[in-house]
């Protein structure tokens, strides 16, 4: 089909709205990235007093709590996972990449995976591997709406623990990575092992008064334990979040770049077009002269 200078026209004005809706995508995903990025450094400070406190409980209890169960669940034990993805769009391999990556880790676990999906787009993927699915929640739209959805999740999975005797909780997302975009990770949150114990058990505490236990220090632990979950799943939340902004990013800068080349394409032909038009005129201009000189 040939173009005419009506159609180029029409197309030109299309591919420079469509730009302009991709670069302001590309601008909201930029901003969206620190704004997650930023979150996640401001949890520390609040990451480093719980895991203090944590330690002060488990060496006033001298190790002996009672929720720290040690080895992996039985081959016929369920596992109890959360995966974080999208519900928009526009994301590149953002969810294959961490439903393939969850997949792959829960098949390698000795016990029936049942999983909560965060993002509608990732619960399909691995409704599509066969993974069952214990409940499907939004993705996020803010920080701000994070601990909400953490708090959620929290109650949801606390009342399956109690109702099947679950006690494993994985966590996978994607994280953010220095000179690349992102990569799959997964944290076990559950059960708490003598090895994460011990862990927090030695760090040493700042100052030169040590911290002593008020009241019941098991209630204390437990409270602190769910703060600590809480970060735990935050801080999941957050770097999936950032590393989808990132992967829209990349996206929205490719098609910016393939419209680019469209439009470079299409003034082009608009320029070649004008220009025949342009020599068709002066030829014309031309003959009748010539036919009138001629007479």
């Amino acid at each position: 089909m040939i173009d005419t200078a009506e159609s180029l026209r029409r197309k030109i004005g299309s591919a420079g709205e469509l730009q302009s809706v991709v670069r302001t995508m590309k601008a909201l995903a930029a901003s969206s990235i620190g704004q997650y990025e930023k979150s996640v450094l401001a949890l520390a400070d609040y990451d480093r007093t719980v895991e203090l406190g944590l330690g002060a409980c488990l060496r006033a209890m001298h190790l002996s709590a009672p929720l720290m169960k040690p080895g992996l669940p039985t081959r016929h034990a369920a596992i109890s996972a959360i995966v974080f993805g999208s519900d928009q769009g526009l994301v590149g391999q953002f969810n294959d990449v961490v439903a393939e990556h969850a997949i792959k880790a829960l098949a390698d676990l000795p016990g029936k995976p049942q999983v909560w999906a965060v993002g509608e787009r990732v619960r399909a993927r691995l409704a599509d591997a066969g993974i069952e699915l214990l409940g499907l929640f939004t993705v996020p739209n803010s920080i701000e709406a994070i601990s909400s959805l953490v708090g959620r999740i929290q109650i949801e999975s606390e009342t399956h623990r109690a109702a099947t005797g679950s006690d494993s909780l994985w966590v996978f997302h994607n994280r953010p990575q220095a000179g690349a975009l992102y990569a799959p990770a997964s944290q076990r949150l559950l059960p708490l092992d003598r090895q994460w114990s011990q862990r927090l058990a030695d760090i040493p505490w700042p100052t030169a008064n040590l911290a002593e236990i008020v009241g019941d220090p098991v209630a204390s632990l437990h409270a602190l334990v769910r703060e600590y979950l809480f970060i735990s799943l935050f801080r999941a939340c957050a770097e999936s979040l950032a590393s989808e902004n990132a992967s829209r990013l990349a996206a929205m800068q490719r098609a910016d770049k393939n419209i680019s080349d469209l439009l470079e394409q299409l003034h082009a032909t608009s320029n070649q077009l004008r220009q025949s038009d342009i020599d068709e005129e002066l030829f014309d201009v031309i003959s009748g002269f010539e036919a009138l000189v001629g007479a």
